[in-house]
């Protein structure tokens, strides 16, 4: 592999292991669709940035951090309203890439993700990004589970649940702005969904979950990465048609 290739493969294989462990969280919460509206939301605030000639990254994590604060409210967490967070993220963005000097082209980029062109600063906001969320993770995971498994406890208990929920959600947050910045809206969406689904299927335990749910998109990862850089397509495309190949061939997932 080319030295150039070097920040954006370690940058995408950083990715590709922590999403998988954040999106078993969010199907064990029954959240899964609220990463896609946050990644359309990211890649809105993405397309804001570019028009404004300011950082990608910085727009993308403050659009996904507004669907944050959409959905910290009672009301915000449904899947109506993640779907209106979609509804809000893509008409948002396709508006921006009609009405501004960004154009067409940059908003495609956006959405399909341009890894290939990725540099430091994106490996940076990954090895960071990983930094923050495994150690949250450590406190964040029990207290999620018992709240999803035993909801009339945490309801009785004078802790104030609403502490790691939001802690969460903002993880959620950066992750998924990080990588719609690196590597797509749909890639990002996919890393979070699929492997997690398939790992669900079949994992005996929490702990199991994570490790398949990681070995898988990391699979997939690379194979995509090599696939797409030696027959030159594009590589969001190439890993969404990958993990999607791997469901009849590891079995459906239960939910």
């Amino acid at each position: 592999m080319d030295e150039i290739f070097h920040f954006p493969f370690l940058t995408g294989l950083l990715l590709a292991a922590l999403l998988p462990v954040l999106g078993n969280l969010l199907r064990l919460r029954d959240e899964w669709l609220a990463a896609l509206g946050l990644a359309h939301l990211a890649a809105a605030g993405g397309l804001l940035a570019l028009a404004c000639a300011l950082p990608v990254m910085a727009g993308a994590i403050s659009g996904a951090l507004l669907g944050v604060a959409g959905k910290s409210g009672r009301a915000g967490r449904s899947n109506s309203a993640y779907a209106v967070m979609v509804l809000a993220g893509w008409s948002a963005g396709m508006l921006l890439a009609a009405n501004s000097a960004v154009g067409e082209a940059l908003a495609h980029a956006v959405v399909d993700g341009q890894l290939y062109f990725s540099g430091h600063g994106e490996l940076l906001a990954s090895a960071g990004l990983a930094c923050i969320v495994w150690p949250a993770l450590r406190w964040l995971t029990p207290r999620l589970i018992a709240g999803r498994l035993m909801p009339a406890q945490e309801k009785a208990s004078a802790k104030a649940a609403w502490r790691w929920h939001l802690g969460f959600d903002i993880l959620v947050a950066l992750a998924v702005a990080i990588a719609t910045a690196c590597v797509g809206l749909m890639a990002s969406f996919a890393l979070l969904f699929i492997p997690s689904w398939l790992a669900f299927s079949r994992a005996r335990n929490w702990r199991q979950t994570n490790l398949l749910a990681s070995a898988i998109s990391v699979l997939a990862y690379l194979a995509a990465f090599f696939l797409a850089l030696h027959f030159d397509q594009p590589f969001g495309p190439t890993l969404c048609a990958l993990l999607v190949l791997l469901l009849p061939l590891v079995g459906m997932g239960k939910k």
